[in-house]
C-alpha cells in the first residue's frame, strides 16, 4: 500500500510537471503577441486545462497508456521506474527549455521499465510480448504525424483567414464546419459500436443490400436482433429498409447491467465537444461580419478583433492540453490501481482519479515554463495575433481529434506543428529551420533515453528490495 501511495503521489507530481513543463504550448503565442501578459496567460490557460475534466468524459488517452504494455509485465516497481524516468527527463527538457513531448517520457518510461522487468525474470521473450505493438507504433507515427496535421490544419485556417471577401470566408468556414461535424460523429459511432462489443457480442457486417432486402429473411432476423438492443443504442445508430448499408447482428446478454451500458454509450457522446466546436465557428463568423461589414474595416480594427479571438483559440486549446495529457497520467495510476488489485479494469477507475490529474496539471500550468514560452513564442517564427489565432485553433481541432482516436499525441508536437504551419504561409524562410530541426532530435530521443532511464531506474529498484 505504502509504494501504491508513493507511486499515486509521483504520478501526480509528474502532471504537475507537465503542466508547467506545457504551459508554453498553451500561452506561448498568446504572450508573444501581447494580448496577455505572462501571468495573466499562465493563469488563463490553467483554468481551461482543468475546464477539460467536465469535458471528456470517455478517456480513451487513458485506455491506451494504461494499456501500453501487457498487463503480466504491469507492477508496481515498473510503474514506480517509469515515473522517475519521465520526471527526470522532463524537468533536464525544461530545464534546457526544450519542448519535448511530456506524453512519450511517459511511454517511453513505462515501456522501458516494463522491457527492464521482463529481461530481469524470464529468460527470452519478443518485444510484442511485453508492450502493445499497435499501440507504440501508432504512438510513434503521431511524433511526425501530429506536427503535421496541425502544420496542414494551421495553414488551411491560415488561408481561409486572409481571404479577402468575408462572404467566400465565411462560406469556406461553414463547409469545414458540417465537415467537421460529421467527422466527429464519425468517431463517436465507432465509439459506440465499441463499447457494445463490451456487453453485447456485437458483429457488424458490412455488405451492400439489395432493393428488396427489407423482405429477405436475413434482413428479418437482423432487423429482430436490433430491435432487442435499440433501447440501448439511443440516436447513436439506427437500421433502415432497402438499401441500408450495415446490419447489426447482436446477441443480447440477458445478464448486462443496463446501467454500466447507459454509462458506457454516455462516454462514447462527444456531442459537448461537437457544439462547442460550432459555437467556436459562429464566434469567429459573427466577429468577422461585425468588423467588415457592420462597421468600416481598417488595420487597427481588424488587429484588435484577431486579439480578441486569440483569447478564445487559448482557452480552446487549453481545453485540449488539459483533456490529452491529464489523461495520460490517469491511465497510469489506474494501471497502479489494477497492478495492486484495488480494480480491475480501466472502467473502473475512481472518480477522484481525473478529478486530481485535471487538478494537478491546472496547478502545473499556473506555474508557468517561461524558457519555453520563448522557444515556442519568438525562436521558431514571429507571430502576429491573426497568427496565433491560427496555431491555436489548428492545435485545438488536432488534439480534440486525436483525443477522440485515443492517440496519446504530444501537445508541444501539436502546437509547433500549427505555428510552422502559419510561419510557412507567409514563405518558407519566415521558419527558422535550425530550430525546428534541434526540436525534431528531442522528440526523436525522448522515448529511447527515457526508455533507458526507466530501465536503470527499474535495476536500482530491484538493488534496494522493491
Amino acid at each position: 500500500m505504502t509504494l501504491l501511495v508513493a507511486i499515486i503521489i509521483l504520478a501526480l507530481v509528474f502532471d504537475y510537471i507537465n503542466g508547467f513543463h506545457d504551459a508554453a504550448n498553451s500561452i506561448a503565442t498568446v504572450v508573444s503577441t501581447k494580448v496577455l501578459s505572462p501571468f495573466q496567460a499562465v493563469v488563463w490557460a490553467a483554468f481551461f486545462n482543468f475546464v477539460a475534466f467536465f469535458i471528456f468524459k470517455d478517456h480513451a488517452v487513458a485506455n491506451t497508456i494504461s494499456k501500453t504494455v501487457h498487463q503480466e509485465f504491469i507492477t508496481l516497481p515498473v510503474i514506480l521506474s517509469g515515473l522517475v524516468a519521465a520526471i527526470i527527463w522532463n524537468l533536464l527538457t525544461w530545464w534546457y527549455g526544450i519542448p519535448s513531448s511530456s506524453s512519450h517520457t511517459l511511454i517511453g518510461g513505462f515501456a522501458g521499465a516494463a522491457i527492464a522487468h521482463a529481461l530481469a525474470t524470464t529468460d527470452g521473450f519478443a518485444l510484442k510480448d511485453v508492450v502493445e505493438n499497435d499501440k507504440i507504433i501508432k504512438t510513434l507515427l503521431f511524433i511526425f504525424l501530429a506536427p503535421l496535421v496541425g502544420m496542414l490544419i494551421s495553414m488551411f485556417i491560415t488561408f481561409t483567414t486572409i481571404v479577402r471577401n468575408a462572404w467566400s470566408r465565411v462560406g469556406i468556414i461553414l463547409i469545414a464546419a458540417i465537415g467537421t461535424w460529421f467527422l466527429f460523429m464519425h468517431l463517436q459511432q465507432g465509439k459506440v459500436e465499441e463499447n457494445m462489443a463490451k456487453y453485447y457480442k456485437v458483429d457488424v457486417a458490412k455488405k451492400a443490400m439489395e432493393a428488396d432486402a427489407s423482405k429477405t429473411a436475413d434482413y428479418e432476423a437482423a432487423k429482430a436482433k436490433y430491435d432487442a438492443v435499440a433501447p440501448y443504442l439511443g440516436e447513436f445508430s439506427s437500421i433502415g429498409g432497402p438499401g441500408v448499408a450495415e446490419i447489426i447482428h447482436a446477441k443480447v446478454d440477458p445478464g448486462v447491467d443496463t446501467a454500466k451500458l447507459g454509462k458506457s454509450l454516455a462516454k462514447a457522446d462527444n456531442s459537448i465537444i461537437r457544439y462547442g466546436l460550432m459555437a467556436v465557428v459562429l464566434i469567429f463568423i459573427l466577429a468577422y461580419l461585425y468588423v467588415e461589414k457592420v462597421r468600416t474595416p481598417t488595420a487597427f480594427s481588424m488587429a484588435n478583433m484577431f486579439k480578441k479571438l486569440q483569447l478564445l483559440s487559448s482557452a480552446a486549446f487549453s481545453i485540449g492540453h488539459g483533456g490529452n495529457d491529464a489523461q495520460k497520467v490517469m491511465g497510469i495510476i489506474t494501471a497502479a490501481l489494477i497492478a495492486n488489485g484495488d480494480i480491475t479494469d480501466i472502467k473502473e477507475m475512481p472518480n477522484w482519479v481525473p478529478l486530481a490529474c485535471y487538478t494537478a496539471i491546472g496547478l502545473g500550468t499556473l506555474s508557468g515554463g517561461w524558457k519555453i514560452v520563448k522557444t515556442m513564442g519568438t525562436r521558431i517564427t514571429k507571430v502576429t495575433p491573426l497568427e496565433g489565432v491560427c496555431a491555436e485553433t489548428s492545435g485545438a481541432m488536432t488534439l480534440y481529434l486525436t483525443e477522440q482516436m485515443g492517440i496519446p499525441v504530444s501537445t508541444t508536437h501539436t502546437i509547433t506543428g500549427s505555428i510552422i504551419g502559419v510561419g510557412a504561409t507567409k514563405r518558407l524562410s519566415a521558419v527558422r529551420w535550425g530550430v525546428t530541426i534541434q526540436l525534431l532530435w528531442a522528440w526523436i530521443l525522448t522515448i529511447p533515453v527515457s526508455a533507458l532511464l526507466a530501465g536503470l531506474a527499474y535495476w536500482i529498484c530491484t538493488l534496494v528490495g522493491l
